[in-house]
């Protein structure tokens, strides 16, 4: 493969590249949406819960004085053994009541009792249940609530967290969710939900307090996305699909560009069979036109002579006279149809060309010849090169017959070896096109016959390619040369192509 179809080829795979991965960012991004709404939506769910749990917490604290009164006469605090609420409520694991005046039992720790009372001024003052002590690690955690009344009871009640969990309204699987929920206070946690940590990927978090005024826990929930979790098999089924379209659509652009370039090819054969018969045609006119030119003067001549005879000169005069009037006719038509099948003047069907752009296009016409003969061609050519004046269709098929020219010639030079070089340079007023070929090159004997009519070194050839584009350059006001031999042997042969620039200096 050349280097434009390497280069083309890696055109196509960076725009398969592309595309797959657009595609494959969008199906991660839907993916990464839907997992992130799924999580958000459960994490709702569960502050809900965990809400409405820490709800009722509060509605038993308010409903324990009016369950319980104080008894009369009865100075010291007490443990209440309420069997009927724990069952109701598993996650209730002790009630305390303290009379007015009392103290807290004695077997509580001193840090507990402390902070019941503080708890129980703070709930005095705000009217509702606080929180007195948070063990979160260990899953545990005390309310107070403070006698509103006069001579009523204070109440605290502890919490077992663990039992706190509705698992029977629960929206996700504790043991295989990825998703990690616990409760924060003041720096500690309760762990509800292992879920799963990752090192990478993406991660959602959802922080909110319980919709309770005593329990001021936070819910928090984190998901972890790992790239195990990403739609790999859409992913690959979609670049798979892309790259069979893009495969379908370069199929699709290469035979739209095969069947240009054979149109272009036969159109170019076709112009150029009609000048090879324009040349054949003035060549036999001229061929035609000598003898005819001979028999008219042999006859004028003997009709000169048969003047002087005096056997019937009447009659050999009108003869002779018939024969001249043929011969002049017979010159006519031979002009005559030189004039039908002579080229047109190219001079006035010339216009501004960019000759790269000429170039670019005969070998794009040629490429699968090129292919096929494993062909190396080099086109060089300056960025700032002036246009020329040239008439398109001359110009590109002097340029067709000289590359096809140099393919022939490198049938005989080794598959590695057959490399063919285009240069262009501006020189004065005019651009020089050459074309080398690394063929055996041309024989000293043939190199002054080269450009004339029929004559040929290939075996089947007609001898016109070179002699017509030789009269097309020259039409154009161009100049079409064979280079001198090079001094190294099987140099093979270049060719020069002079046209005139488009704008003169």
């Amino acid at each position: 493969m050349t280097l434009s179809h390497w280069r083309r080829a890696l055109a196509w795979l960076l725009a398969w590249a592309l595309v797959a991965a657009v595609g494959a960012g969008w199906l991660v991004h839907a993916r990464l949406l839907a997992l992130e709404d799924a999580f958000v939506t459960d994490a709702r769910i569960v502050h809900r819960l965990l809400s409405q749990r820490a709800v009722q917490h509060d509605a038993v604290m308010a409903m324990l004085p009016l369950l319980q009164p104080p008894a009369e006469g009865q100075g010291s605090s007490i443990a209440m053994p309420l069997p009927r609420l724990p069952a109701a409520y598993p996650q209730i694991a002790q009630v305390l009541r303290r009379l007015p005046g009392s103290a807290w039992p004695a077997d509580l720790p001193a840090a507990l009792g402390s902070a019941l009372d503080a708890a129980e001024a703070r709930s005095r003052h705000s009217g509702h249940a606080e929180l007195a002590q948070a063990d979160l690690p260990r899953g545990r955690a005390w309310l107070a609530l403070a006698g509103l009344a006069d001579q009523a009871a204070d109440h605290a009640l502890l919490l077992d967290l663990h039992a706190t969990i509705p698992w029977d309204e629960w929206p996700m699987d504790a043991q295989t969710s990825p998703v990690r929920v616990r409760l924060q206070y003041q720096g500690h946690a309760f762990g509800v939900q292992a879920g799963r940590r990752l090192a990478h990927g993406w991660h959602y978090d959802f922080h909110k307090l319980l919709a309770s005024q005593s329990q001021p826990f936070d819910v928090v929930l984190e998901r972890d996305v790992g790239w195990s979790e990403l739609p790999w098999g859409p992913m690959l089924a979609w670049a798979a699909a892309s790259a069979t379209a893009l495969a379908a659509l370069r199929t699709l652009l290469r035979q739209r560009v095969a069947a240009r370039r054979a149109e272009e090819l036969l159109r170019l054969g076709q112009v150029a069979r009609l000048n090879q018969l324009g040349e054949l045609a003035a060549g036999m006119a001229h061929e035609l036109n000598q003898p005819l030119t001979a028999l008219l003067a042999s006859t004028q001549a003997a009709q000169r002579l048969l003047d002087e005879e005096e056997p019937d000169l009447d009659t050999a005069r009108h003869a002779m006279g018939q024969a001249v009037a043929q011969a002049r006719r017979a010159s006519a038509v031979v002009g005559r149809l030189r004039r039908v099948v002579e080229r047109p003047d190219l001079s006035g069907q010339a216009q501004s060309l960019a000759l790269p752009a000429a170039v670019h296009d005969a070998l794009h016409l040629l490429e699968p010849e090129l292919r096929r003969r494993g062909i190396a061609v080099q086109v060089d050519a300056p960025a700032d090169l002036p246009a020329v004046r040239a008439e398109p269709v001359a110009l590109q098929q002097i340029i067709h017959n000289l590359v096809m020219n140099a393919l022939q010639a490198m049938e005989q030079s080794e598959a590695g070896q057959r490399r063919l070089r285009l240069a262009l340079v501006q020189q004065g007023s005019r651009v020089l096109l050459s074309v080398r070929d690394t063929g055996p090159g041309v024989a000293p004997e043939a190199r002054a016959r080269l450009f004339t009519p029929f004559y040929t070194t290939r075996p089947g050839g007609l001898g016109l390619g070179l002699s017509l584009s030789e009269s097309l350059a020259q039409a154009m006001g161009g100049e079409l040369s064979l280079a001198p031999p090079a001094a190294a042997d099987g140099a093979g042969a270049e060719f020069h192509l002079l046209l005139p620039l488009a704008h003169q200096p």
